[in-house]
């Protein structure tokens, strides 16, 4: 799957951008409600929800940004009213609020997610609350401009009369953004999306100053914060968190879109249970991580889903046998040709007699290593483990008109392919001499 690819754009832009750009819209069009006790209530009320919404599902981070907008508003509020130079405090405030809000958004972003506990929320509170008391002392009575860090001018002022954002702001708007994307495109986390949108809803309030609008662009950055979680939820259900190939939930609710004509592939993991006992679940994790990568990488239309352990799918929507053999050959070919290198020490495990099912051969290779290992303890194991596949392949034809029937086609078929040497590509309804080639002991 490329880094690019069309599943990594939608994630990207959906749902956060349709919901910047419906308020854009919606406020252009004035069909937002402008009385002011409306639109406080509004984002009050939007806050409130996304803080037991991110609360519920254990995510710091978007709890943090959330109440980093929630003391943001509050302080572009308050010392708008401040007395006894309040336009001043005001626009103080708003220089420090422009140049916090992106910092905590990539602190909240890079931070690794403990979920809701003691000392995650006691860490984040307290940089809140020292953040406050920093705007807090600059905002002081009789202060008449803040930090010279605050508004400083990196380029020639003329560009920038178009904006009421300091420079500095704007630049850790910039930053912060393109790593925010970068991240996505890197992990595809819903959450760094949704943090890139919020931001950018954000940056929007703030070049309306004061205004109502710019509450409502901050209710948007709340709203699409809370949508972050949802869609992280989906694909926690949807997705499988080790290979991030679609799961079994997601083949089953595919299945149901199926309509002739179309194939089913089932593809496994040649002796997959010896790697695991042989070099540890790490090294199996890795098997499974480079043969889903090769897997989502199909042609022909096709989508790959891990289905459970070392078992996966392959779905071909309005393609036949006839037209998916020669991709499945393919995936099995590019497989086989990997060379997967191991580096570190093999799991160590119990040889006694009834505790260990490998064959002589496989348990006298790993003595020999786990003795190498012991003779040579700072000289890390680095030795190449040859990875095959077999698969079967199925389309809807004479008695397997279902779909459930035609998945029982092709695991029969991949059942054939096991027995049959492995390593190779085996078709439902095939006749013996045409099966594809190659195969190995």
């Amino acid at each position: 799957m490329g880094l690019l690819s069309g599943e990594t754009l939608k994630g990207l832009f959906f749902p956060g951008s349709v919901l910047l750009l419906a308020t854009a819209l919606l406020l252009r069009w004035g069909l937002f409600p402008y009385s002011p006790s409306a639109v406080t209530f509004y984002f009050y009320l939007v806050l409130l929800s996304g803080l037991l919404l991110a609360g519920r599902f254990h995510s710091s981070a978007v709890v943090f940004a959330l109440g980093t907008l929630l003391l943001a508003h509050w302080a572009l509020e308050f010392f708008s009213r401040a007395a006894p130079t309040p336009a001043a405090a005001g626009k103080i405030a708003y220089q420090a609020v422009a140049l916090l809000l992106p910092a905590n958004f990539l602190l909240a972003t890079l931070a690794r997610e403990r979920g809701i506990v003691a000392s995650t929320v006691i860490s984040r509170a307290a940089l809140l609350f020292l953040e406050s008391v920093f705007v807090a002392v600059i905002c002081r009575p009789g202060a008449t401009a803040g930090p010279g860090f605050l508004h400083a001018a990196l380029l020639d002022r003329h560009l920038f009369l178009w904006t009421k954002i300091p420079q500095p702001a704007w630049l850790a708007f910039v930053l912060v953004c393109a790593v925010l994307a970068i991240r996505f495109v890197i992990y595809r986390r819903p959450t760094d999306s949704g943090m890139l949108w919020s931001l950018l809803a954000v940056l929007a309030g703030l070049n309306f100053g004061l205004e109502r609008a710019s509450t409502l662009y901050f209710a948007t950055a709340g709203i699409i914060l809370s949508a972050s979680i949802i869609e992280n939820s989906y694909l926690l259900a949807y997705h499988d968190e080790l290979t991030a190939l679609p799961g079994r939930r997601a083949f089953n609710e595919a299945c149901l879109r199926l309509q002739p004509p179309y194939a089913i592939a089932t593809v496994d993991i040649d002796h997959f249970k010896k790697v695991n006992d042989t070099y540890g679940h790490d090294t199996g994790d890795q098997v499974l991580r480079m043969v889903a990568a090769r897997l989502a990488r199909v042609g022909a239309g096709g989508r790959a889903f891990r289905v459970g352990g070392e078992e996966f799918s392959i779905l071909f929507p309005e393609k036949s046998l006839k037209e998916a053999l020669p991709c499945a050959e393919s995936l099995r070919s590019a497989v086989e040709r990997f060379s997967f290198r191991i580096r570190g020490l093999p799991e160590r495990r119990s040889l006694r007699r009834g505790q260990d099912r490998r064959s002589e051969s496989e348990k006298t290779v790993a003595r020999r290593l786990v003795n190498y290992a012991r003779r040579v303890p700072d000289e890390p194991l680095n030795t190449t483990l040859a990875v095959t596949i077999s698969i079967g392949i199925a389309e809807p034809s004479g008695r397997n008109q279902e779909v459930e029937q035609v998945i029982r086609a092709a695991d029969k078929a991949l059942y054939r392919a096991k027995h049959g040497g492995r390593n190779r590509v085996e078709a439902s309804g095939q006749p013996r001499r045409s099966r594809l080639r190659r195969s190995i002991a």
